[in-house]
Protein backbone atom coordinates (compact mmCIF):
# COMPACT_ATOMS: atom_id res chain seq x y z
CA UNK A 1 0.00 0.00 0.00
CA UNK A 2 1.65 3.63 -0.68
CA UNK A 3 1.70 5.98 1.82
CA UNK A 4 3.33 9.69 1.49
CA UNK A 5 5.09 11.34 4.47
CA UNK A 6 6.60 14.28 4.35
CA UNK A 7 6.93 15.45 7.72
CA UNK A 8 6.20 13.28 11.59
CA UNK A 9 4.25 14.55 13.90
CA UNK A 10 6.07 15.42 16.98
CA UNK A 11 7.43 12.72 19.29
CA UNK A 12 6.11 10.22 16.48
CA UNK A 13 10.06 9.33 15.37
CA UNK A 14 9.84 5.62 16.13
CA UNK A 15 10.41 3.05 13.76
CA UNK A 16 7.16 0.90 12.59
CA UNK A 17 8.53 -2.53 14.19
CA UNK A 18 9.41 -1.15 17.76
CA UNK A 19 6.24 1.26 17.97
CA UNK A 20 3.21 0.52 19.99
CA UNK A 21 0.87 3.19 18.65
CA UNK A 22 0.93 3.86 14.84
CA UNK A 23 -0.33 7.52 13.57
CA UNK A 24 -1.71 7.71 9.79
CA UNK A 25 -3.47 10.06 7.84
CA UNK A 26 -6.74 8.97 5.93
CA UNK A 27 -6.78 12.38 3.71
CA UNK A 28 -10.44 11.59 1.84
CA UNK A 29 -13.57 14.09 2.14
CA UNK A 30 -15.12 12.69 -0.85
CA UNK A 31 -18.77 12.89 0.77
CA UNK A 32 -18.50 16.28 2.41
CA UNK A 33 -22.37 17.38 2.64
CA UNK A 34 -21.03 20.98 3.29
CA UNK A 35 -17.65 22.24 2.60
CA UNK A 36 -14.88 19.74 1.56
CA UNK A 37 -11.03 20.49 2.76
CA UNK A 38 -10.55 18.09 5.09
CA UNK A 39 -8.46 15.61 3.26
CA UNK A 40 -5.75 18.57 3.78
CA UNK A 41 -5.68 18.07 7.39
CA UNK A 42 -2.86 15.47 8.65
CA UNK A 43 -0.58 17.19 6.26
CA UNK A 44 -1.15 20.65 8.06
CA UNK A 45 -1.57 18.88 11.36
CA UNK A 46 2.06 17.93 11.07
CA UNK A 47 3.48 20.71 10.10
CA UNK A 48 1.95 22.78 13.19
CA UNK A 49 2.62 19.81 15.66
CA UNK A 50 5.84 21.36 15.63
CA UNK A 51 4.44 24.05 17.70
CA UNK A 52 3.91 22.18 20.62
CA UNK A 53 5.76 20.62 23.35
CA UNK A 54 6.10 16.81 23.55
CA UNK A 55 5.34 17.23 27.18
CA UNK A 56 1.79 17.45 28.29
CA UNK A 57 1.12 19.33 31.52
CA UNK A 58 -2.50 18.25 31.09
CA UNK A 59 -1.79 14.79 31.71
CA UNK A 60 2.07 14.99 32.77
CA UNK A 61 3.09 13.00 30.23
CA UNK A 62 5.88 13.43 27.18
CA UNK A 63 5.63 11.86 23.53
CA UNK A 64 9.06 10.87 23.90
CA UNK A 65 8.77 8.30 26.89
CA UNK A 66 6.30 6.22 24.61
CA UNK A 67 7.07 4.10 21.20
CA UNK A 68 4.79 5.76 18.14
CA UNK A 69 5.67 5.72 14.84
CA UNK A 70 3.92 8.28 12.25
CA UNK A 71 3.69 5.86 9.26
CA UNK A 72 2.23 8.83 6.62
CA UNK A 73 -0.56 9.04 4.50
CA UNK A 74 -2.53 6.52 3.02
CA UNK A 75 -2.50 7.55 -0.67
CA UNK A 76 -6.16 7.33 -1.45
CA UNK A 77 -7.93 7.63 -4.68
CA UNK A 78 -10.05 10.24 -4.32
CA UNK A 79 -12.45 9.58 -7.20
CA UNK A 80 -13.66 5.87 -5.71
CA UNK A 81 -15.19 6.23 -2.67
CA UNK A 82 -15.26 2.19 -2.06
CA UNK A 83 -11.41 1.65 -2.96
CA UNK A 84 -10.28 4.55 -0.49
CA UNK A 85 -12.37 2.93 2.05
CA UNK A 86 -11.27 -0.72 1.62
CA UNK A 87 -7.38 0.97 1.80
CA UNK A 88 -8.48 2.76 5.09
CA UNK A 89 -9.18 -1.27 6.27
CA UNK A 90 -6.80 -3.03 4.91
CA UNK A 91 -4.31 -0.66 6.87
CA UNK A 92 -5.71 -0.99 10.20
CA UNK A 93 -5.82 -4.74 9.78
CA UNK A 94 -2.09 -4.31 9.06
CA UNK A 95 -1.88 -2.15 12.63
CA UNK A 96 -4.03 -4.25 14.53
CA UNK A 97 -2.13 -7.92 13.48
CA UNK A 98 0.89 -6.89 14.80
CA UNK A 99 -0.54 -5.82 18.20
CA UNK A 100 -0.03 -2.00 17.96
CA UNK A 101 -2.99 0.47 18.30
CA UNK A 102 -4.03 2.86 15.32
CA UNK A 103 -4.47 6.42 16.05
CA UNK A 104 -6.06 7.82 12.51
CA UNK A 105 -6.17 11.62 11.12
CA UNK A 106 -8.88 11.77 8.78
CA UNK A 107 -10.51 13.08 6.62
CA UNK A 108 -14.43 13.37 7.06
CA UNK A 109 -15.97 11.67 9.10
CA UNK A 110 -16.77 8.25 6.92
CA UNK A 111 -12.87 6.74 7.53
CA UNK A 112 -14.24 6.16 10.51
CA UNK A 113 -16.19 3.18 9.05
CA UNK A 114 -13.45 0.91 7.81
CA UNK A 115 -10.99 1.59 10.43
CA UNK A 116 -13.51 -0.03 13.53
CA UNK A 117 -14.79 -2.70 11.22
CA UNK A 118 -11.03 -3.49 11.13
CA UNK A 119 -10.45 -3.13 14.63
CA UNK A 120 -14.28 -4.72 16.04
CA UNK A 121 -13.04 -8.34 13.51
CA UNK A 122 -9.71 -8.24 16.50
CA UNK A 123 -12.48 -6.90 19.39
CA UNK A 124 -15.42 -9.14 18.92
CA UNK A 125 -16.72 -7.05 22.04
CA UNK A 126 -15.97 -3.56 21.03
CA UNK A 127 -17.64 -0.26 22.06
CA UNK A 128 -17.84 3.05 20.36
CA UNK A 129 -17.13 6.49 22.22
CA UNK A 130 -18.40 8.81 19.57
CA UNK A 131 -17.85 12.71 20.43
CA UNK A 132 -19.14 14.76 17.86
CA UNK A 133 -21.79 18.06 17.05
CA UNK A 134 -23.43 15.73 15.28
CA UNK A 135 -25.34 12.39 15.52
CA UNK A 136 -24.53 10.66 11.88
CA UNK A 137 -27.00 7.92 12.38
CA UNK A 138 -29.00 8.90 8.83
CA UNK A 139 -29.93 5.82 7.12
CA UNK A 140 -28.78 7.32 3.95
CA UNK A 141 -27.83 10.89 3.22
CA UNK A 142 -29.34 12.15 -0.28
CA UNK A 143 -30.02 8.22 -1.24
CA UNK A 144 -26.29 7.12 -0.40
CA UNK A 145 -25.72 5.01 2.53
CA UNK A 146 -22.15 5.56 2.79
CA UNK A 147 -21.56 9.32 3.88
CA UNK A 148 -20.50 11.02 7.05
CA UNK A 149 -23.74 11.55 7.46
CA UNK A 150 -24.24 8.36 8.11
CA UNK A 151 -20.94 6.72 9.53
CA UNK A 152 -22.53 5.96 12.99
CA UNK A 153 -25.39 4.53 11.77
CA UNK A 154 -22.91 2.30 9.53
CA UNK A 155 -21.41 1.48 12.36
CA UNK A 156 -24.47 0.40 14.34
CA UNK A 157 -25.53 -2.03 11.94
CA UNK A 158 -22.65 -4.65 12.64
CA UNK A 159 -22.01 -3.76 16.36
CA UNK A 160 -26.00 -3.42 17.10
CA UNK A 161 -27.57 -1.57 20.32
CA UNK A 162 -25.83 -1.15 23.71
CA UNK A 163 -22.75 -0.70 21.97
CA UNK A 164 -22.27 2.87 20.42
CA UNK A 165 -21.97 5.80 22.86
CA UNK A 166 -22.55 9.37 21.70
CA UNK A 167 -21.52 13.02 23.78
CA UNK A 168 -22.14 16.34 22.29
CA UNK A 169 -24.57 15.89 19.95
CA UNK A 170 -26.69 19.11 19.19
CA UNK A 171 -27.53 18.41 15.41
CA UNK A 172 -29.88 15.57 13.28
CA UNK A 173 -32.79 15.03 11.94
CA UNK A 174 -35.60 14.16 13.94
CA UNK A 175 -35.68 10.67 13.05
CA UNK A 176 -32.27 10.35 14.18
CA UNK A 177 -32.69 11.55 17.64
CA UNK A 178 -35.92 9.26 17.54
CA UNK A 179 -34.71 6.34 16.49
CA UNK A 180 -30.98 6.75 19.27
CA UNK A 181 -33.73 7.30 22.13
CA UNK A 182 -35.49 3.53 21.07
CA UNK A 183 -32.30 2.26 22.98
CA UNK A 184 -30.42 1.77 19.83
CA UNK A 185 -27.40 4.17 20.88
CA UNK A 186 -26.97 6.10 23.99
CA UNK A 187 -27.11 9.82 23.31
CA UNK A 188 -26.17 12.69 25.74
CA UNK A 189 -27.13 15.74 24.32
CA UNK A 190 -24.74 19.44 24.25
CA UNK A 191 -22.62 17.74 26.71
CA UNK A 192 -20.94 15.01 28.35
CA UNK A 193 -22.40 14.65 31.83
CA UNK A 194 -23.01 11.12 31.64
CA UNK A 195 -19.64 10.25 30.84
CA UNK A 196 -18.36 9.33 34.10
CA UNK A 197 -21.30 6.59 34.55
CA UNK A 198 -20.61 5.37 31.52
CA UNK A 199 -16.64 4.79 31.35
CA UNK A 200 -17.58 2.91 34.89
CA UNK A 201 -19.96 0.78 32.38
CA UNK A 202 -17.47 0.17 29.55
CA UNK A 203 -14.14 0.09 31.77
CA UNK A 204 -13.29 -3.72 30.88
CA UNK A 205 -14.27 -3.47 27.27
CA UNK A 206 -11.90 -2.99 24.73
CA UNK A 207 -13.10 0.81 23.20
CA UNK A 208 -12.46 2.33 19.98
CA UNK A 209 -12.61 6.61 20.33
CA UNK A 210 -13.85 8.58 17.31
CA UNK A 211 -13.71 12.46 17.75
CA UNK A 212 -15.40 14.48 15.29
CA UNK A 213 -13.45 18.00 16.15
CA UNK A 214 -16.57 19.70 15.08
CA UNK A 215 -18.05 18.91 18.88
CA UNK A 216 -16.06 22.00 20.07
CA UNK A 217 -17.56 24.97 19.83
CA UNK A 218 -17.18 27.23 15.82
CA UNK A 219 -15.91 30.36 18.32
CA UNK A 220 -12.83 27.90 19.71
CA UNK A 221 -12.54 25.15 16.45
CA UNK A 222 -14.34 27.04 13.27
CA UNK A 223 -12.05 25.26 10.67
CA UNK A 224 -14.19 22.48 9.80
CA UNK A 225 -17.01 21.37 6.67
CA UNK A 226 -19.84 21.58 9.00
CA UNK A 227 -19.28 24.13 11.86
CA UNK A 228 -22.33 23.88 14.64
CA UNK A 229 -22.46 26.71 17.43
CA UNK A 230 -22.83 25.49 21.13
CA UNK A 231 -20.11 23.10 21.27
CA UNK A 232 -17.97 22.37 24.00
CA UNK A 233 -14.55 24.18 25.17
CA UNK A 234 -11.29 23.34 24.58
CA UNK A 235 -10.84 22.85 28.55
CA UNK A 236 -13.94 21.04 28.18
CA UNK A 237 -12.02 18.46 25.46
CA UNK A 238 -8.61 18.27 27.74
CA UNK A 239 -11.31 16.88 31.10
CA UNK A 240 -12.83 14.65 28.59
CA UNK A 241 -9.42 12.85 27.15
CA UNK A 242 -8.29 12.61 30.92
CA UNK A 243 -11.58 11.10 31.42
CA UNK A 244 -10.18 8.62 28.95
CA UNK A 245 -7.16 7.60 30.05
CA UNK A 246 -8.54 5.04 32.12
CA UNK A 247 -9.97 2.64 29.51
CA UNK A 248 -8.77 -0.32 27.26
CA UNK A 249 -8.67 1.79 24.43
CA UNK A 250 -7.75 -0.27 20.98
CA UNK A 251 -7.71 2.18 18.44
CA UNK A 252 -9.23 6.01 17.99
CA UNK A 253 -9.42 8.34 14.99
CA UNK A 254 -9.69 12.63 15.08
CA UNK A 255 -11.30 13.68 12.19
CA UNK A 256 -13.09 16.66 10.46
CA UNK A 257 -10.26 19.90 10.53
CA UNK A 258 -10.92 21.60 7.36
CA UNK A 259 -7.76 23.87 8.13
CA UNK A 260 -8.32 26.12 4.92
CA UNK A 261 -11.36 27.43 6.47
CA UNK A 262 -9.21 29.11 9.39
CA UNK A 263 -6.96 31.36 8.25
CA UNK A 264 -5.48 31.86 11.98
CA UNK A 265 -3.92 28.71 11.82
CA UNK A 266 -6.21 28.35 15.46
CA UNK A 267 -7.78 25.72 14.18
CA UNK A 268 -5.13 23.34 13.44
CA UNK A 269 -3.53 24.33 16.72
CA UNK A 270 -6.27 22.64 18.64
CA UNK A 271 -6.78 19.64 16.75
CA UNK A 272 -2.76 19.09 17.19
CA UNK A 273 -2.78 19.43 20.81
CA UNK A 274 -6.02 17.07 20.94
CA UNK A 275 -4.15 14.31 18.71
CA UNK A 276 -1.06 14.88 21.08
CA UNK A 277 -3.36 14.43 24.49
CA UNK A 278 -4.72 11.05 22.86
CA UNK A 279 -1.27 9.92 21.50
CA UNK A 280 -0.54 10.36 25.44
CA UNK A 281 -3.69 8.21 26.84
CA UNK A 282 -3.35 5.41 23.95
Amino acid sequence: MEMFNQYQFIGCTETLEEAKIVFFGAPYDGTSSFRPGSRFAASRIRIDSYGLETYSPYLEKDLEQYLIHDAGDIELGFGNRDVALKEINEFVKEVVASNKKPLMIGGEHLVTLPAIQAVHEKYQDLIVLHFDAHADLRAHYLGEKLSHATVMGRVWDFLGDERIYQFGIRSGTQEEFKWSAEGHTFMNKFGYESLDEIIDQVKNKPVYVTIDLDVLDPSIFPGTGTPEPGGISFTDMMRIIKKLSILNIVGADIVELAPDYDPTGVSTAVASKVIREMLLIL
